[in-house]
């Protein structure tokens, strides 16, 4: 039985994926779901921190039917469907729904820097046909195109399962002008520096790559939030500073994939082309980060 929109909240992290010998490690990800699972209010599949770039469109469709699979309707799961094309993008969200997601995440398009008007006929075109709650994944550093708030308006008025965004971008202002415009509108934060900034402000959780490294803390912080204890989450907040920032020290997820390998979350750290390991420089400056955050 599909979770509620009420249950769509809290922390999210975008799951990496696990490679072995150049394949998807599809045992290694039942695992980091389990984890995730005992950690984290939702989970996220093939968010960017998935490198869903890198993989075809059957292998995300694994990923999510392991997902599914593995949290067996013990928490909801948030599909990441989108593409740089909309048939790709069709493909996997219908997939997803199909799946039994409880929301999926549609990425705006990247590359081909679109009109508005064109970006509201592709999110109705991918999402119409079903009822599945849908969300825009709004990057605009990653997908070169923003969203304005018309745009959100109008696809509020013309898509009745439209919740609301993962937002990636530095700029609290839209946030706060989306939850002004739309009522009950859903925003997750995209951003760990703007992770208490934006909950503040009325954000309903996080989807962030750092909470694949330390979720408890993540979870905390919403649920600090949530009880009202601001300054309880703006201290989660600030102790996550370096670990936040150290996240970035390269492209999203090459740091990551280093320390959890290190934690002994993942067997191998393994990339695809055009992503590559860390450097031995990188690698000794993120002990240095794990060791004094205490994860090793």
């Amino acid at each position: 039985m599909p979770y509620g929109l009420d249950a769509i909240k809290g922390s999210a992290p975008p799951l990496i994926t696990p490679f072995k010998e150049g394949e998807v490690d599809l045992d290694a990800y039942a695992g980091l779901v389990e984890f995730h699972l005992e950690r984290s209010h939702c989970i996220l599949v093939n968010g960017t921190t998935s490198e869903p770039a890198m993989l075809t469109v059957d292998e995300r469709n694994a990923t999510c039917d392991r997902a599914m699979e593995v949290t067996d309707g013990k928490a909801p799961v948030i599909v990441a469907t989108g593409s740089q094309n909309i048939m790709e993008t069709k493909a996997l969200t219908d997939h997803a729904v199909a799946a039994g997601a409880d929301a999926v995440l549609i990425v705006t398009p990247y590359y081909s820097r679109p009109p508005q008007r064109g970006l509201v006929e592709y999110y109705l075109e991918v999402t119409k046909g079903f009822d599945t709650p849908w969300m825009i994944y709004h990057i605009p550093g990653r997908a070169a195109v923003s969203v304005t708030l018309d745009t959100v308006k109008e696809l509020n008025d013309r898509s009745p399962n439209f919740i609301g965004m993962k937002h990636a971008v530095n700029d609290l202002g839209f946030v706060s002008e989306c939850l002004d415009a739309v009522p009950e509108y859903k925003v997750f934060v995209g951003l760990e520096e703007l992770s208490y900034p934006m909950m503040a402000v009325g954000a309903v959780g996080l989807m962030n790559a750092v909470g694949n490294l330390c979720p408890e803390l993540l979870s905390e912080m919403c649920e600090a939030v949530w009880a009202g204890d601001m300054a309880k989450g703006q201290e989660l907040h600030q102790s996550l500073l370096e670990l936040n920032q150290s996240v970035f020290f390269d492209t999203n997820p090459i740091p990551l994939k280093y320390m959890m390998k290190r934690m002994g979350l993942i067997p191998k750290n393994e990339h695809r082309l055009p992503m590559a390991p860390a450097t031995p420089e990188l690698e000794k400056r993120l002990d240095g980060v794990l060791e004094r955050a205490g994860l090793i």
